[in-house]
C-alpha cells in the first residue's frame, strides 16, 4: 500500500465508508518494507502487539543500524537480541534511547513505557552458568511490559535451595526453567505449581550434554503436566511466550 492509497483509506474511515475493524483488517495485511538485505515486516506491531525483533548474529553493523532507523519511522521500542558492545555503540549512533544488557546481550530502543501487568513471570535458573540465557527471557520479559521475579542457582543437585522458594515459585503466573546439564529443573519445578512452566534448554554442560541435546530431551520427555519446550539456549523465545501468556 502506497501513501495514496493509505490517505484514500484514512479518508474513507473518516467519511464512513469504511468501518475501522476493516481498517485495521487491512493495514495487517500491508506488506513488508524491502531494503535489499532485508525485508522489514512494519506491521508486525498491529498484528502482533509488538514490533519486529531485531536478530543481530550474522548482521553487520550497518545493516543493523539501517534496519533500527526504519523500524523507529513506525514504533517506539525496538529489541535487538544476541547483540555485542559493538552493536550497542553502532545503534547508539543512531539513537540515544538505546539501553545495553550486557548479560543478556541485548540492546533495547525505550522512547515509550509499557503497561507492566501486575501479574508475574518467574524466571528460574538450575545453575550461575545459565544465567545469560536465563536474563535473555527475563529482559525480554521486561521490556515486553510484565513484572520479572529471578531466582538463580537453584538446580536439584541443591533441591533445598529450590524449595526455600517455593513461595516465590507459588506467587507466579507463568514460570521459565533454565537449566542444562541434565535438565532436571523443569521437571521439579512443574511439579510443584499451578501454572504453566516454559523450559529452556540450554548448552552448559560437558561432552554428553551434546551442547543441550540431553537437556532438551530430559525436558520433552518430563512427566510433570504443564510445561512447553522451546529450543536450546532460545530465552528470548522463552520471555515473549511467557509474556503473552502473562497478558492473556
Amino acid at each position: 500500500m502506497d501513501e495514496d492509497s493509505l490517505i484514500k483509506l484514512l479518508e474513507n474511515v473518516k467519511e464512513g465508508r469504511v468501518g475501522v475493524e476493516e481498517a485495521v483488517s487491512d493495514l495487517k495485511k500491508l506488506p513488508f518494507e524491502d531494503l535489499g538485505f532485508a525485508k522489514v515486516d512494519q506491521h508486525r506491531n498491529i498484528r502482533n502487539g509488538y514490533p519486529e525483533v531485531i536478530f543481530c548474529q550474522g548482521k553487520t553493523i550497518n545493516q543493523i543500524k539501517v534496519i533500527v532507523q526504519k523500524l523507529m519511522t513506525c514504533n517506539n521500542n525496538i529489541l535487538a537480541t544476541r547483540a555485542g558492545k559493538e552493536v550497542y555503540e553502532g545503534i547508539l549512533e543512531v539513537t540515544g534511547d538505546a539501553v545495553y544488557y550486557e548479560t543478556a546481550r541485548i540492546v533495547a530502543v525505550k522512547r515509550r513505557n509499557i503497561i507492566v501487568t501486575d501479574k508475574t513471570i518467574a524466571v528460574v535458573t538450575a545453575g550461575t552458568s545459565d544465567i545469560p540465557v536465563a536474563e535473555e527471557a527475563a529482559v525480554t520479559a521486561e521490556i515486553l511490559g510484565n513484572k520479572v521475579d529471578r531466582i538463580y542457582d537453584v538446580g536439584v543437585a541443591g533441591i533445598h535451595r529450590l524449595l526455600a522458594n517455593t513461595g516465590h515459585l507459588m506467587r507466579a503466573n507463568v514460570l521459565i526453567a533454565v537449566a542444562g546439564m541434565e535438565g532436571a529443573l523443569a521437571s521439579v519445578v512443574g511439579g510443584l505449581v499451578d501454572k504453566p512452566v516454559i523450559a529452556v534448554p540450554t548448552s552448559v554442560g560437558y561432552g554428553a550434554n551434546f551442547g543441550g541435546l540431553s537437556a532438551l530431551l530430559t525436558m520433552l520427555n518430563s512427566c510433570a503436566s504443564g510445561i512447553g519446550v522451546v529450543n536450546i539456549d532460545n530465552g528470548f523465545g522463552a520471555g515473549y511466550l511467557a509474556s503473552m501468556i502473562n497478558k492473556l
